[in-house]
């Protein structure tokens, strides 16, 4: 593949390579894009042929970035962080307010036990805000940039990332207030009904702590989320193990157990170095990592 003579790169060029970068098909970087998918194939073949190099290795799976593309995109991540700077500095100089998008990827139980709760008053402080939140259990839209920030439990963040240590979630075995059930034999839990996640968390502490302490135990009820089992076992379905940040402000649940050390995990305050610069993102970093406390 010959280049170009004189070829030159774009802005333009360079936003194209890192959506396809960032959505692994040219379909779905069209669809970032607001064009479509074959005009990013078009566009693509265009750079390829200008470069003389391969950008994109095209496969069932999608369109894989040779080392050129993903360095192209790194530049491109730059003009991206220095545009939106540049927007918001616009903006500030009018009101002092920050203003755009962020999006926020954690789980359904650390949205509703620990941002819900305090997310208010940011939104008061910063009217310009708006708030994108979606719920999931793995890193795969802060990796994929689909998201500016995220609030994971984890032992063991990746290294492509930064973030903020919040604290240790620990876990205690919970039933329901005493009057939706006849009452909890806690003297034989084995024979209990139990409420636990589902298929779809098998690697849970809460569940590998059971499987260990009370192996003959088959969950009565199992959801797929531990959210859900706060709410089943508040409703006088059984006993389960949930953190205690989601029962501390509840007069539904009764504590049965000290919190169990082999449960205990970490929630991280995640994001890239890049996102870090762009005011309205670490405007709402800074927020979550002064203010949300598992305490």
């Amino acid at each position: 593949m010959l280049a170009e003579t004189h070829f030159q790169v774009s802005a333009n060029d360079l936003e194209i390579v890192l959506a396809t970068v960032r959505a692994r098909t040219m379909s779905d970087a069209g669809k970032r894009l607001g064009i479509d998918g074959s005009t990013v194939f078009r566009a693509i073949q265009r750079l390829e042929k200008g470069l003389g190099q391969q950008l994109f290795a095209r496969s069932r799976n999608g369109s894989h970035p040779t080392e050129l593309a993903l360095k192209l995109a790194r530049h491109a991540e730059r003009i991206e962080t220095e545009m939106e700077a540049a927007r918001t500095a616009v903006q500030q100089s009018q009101d002092g307010l920050v203003s755009g998008l962020v999006r926020l990827a954690t789980t359904d139980t650390v949205l509703h036990g620990l941002v819900f709760p305090m997310l208010a008053d940011l939104a008061t402080a910063q009217p310009l805000l708006q708030f994108e939140l979606t719920t999931g259990n793995d890193l795969t839209s802060l990796a994929k940039r689909d998201a500016d920030i995220a609030l994971r439990v984890t032992r063991r963040p990746p290294h492509y990332l930064i973030g903020k240590h919040l604290g240790q979630i620990r876990f205690a075995l919970f039933g329901p207030r005493a009057g939706k059930t006849p009452g909890v034999d806690t003297s034989n839990l084995a024979l209990c009904n139990w409420v636990a996640p589902d298929d779809a968390l098998p690697d849970h502490s809460s569940v590998v702590w059971r499987r260990r302490e009370y192996p003959s135990v088959m969950p009565r009820h199992k959801v797929n989320s531990i959210l859900s089992v706060t709410t089943a076992i508040a409703s006088g379905l059984g006993i389960g193990l949930i953190p205690l940040f989601l029962a501390q402000h509840r007069d539904d649940l009764v504590q049965l157990s000290d919190p169990i050390d082999e449960c205990e995990t970490q929630l991280w305050l995640l994001t890239h170095v890049e996102s870090r610069q762009i005011p309205r993102v670490s405007t709402v970093y800074g927020y979550l990592a002064d203010h949300l406390s598992l305490t």
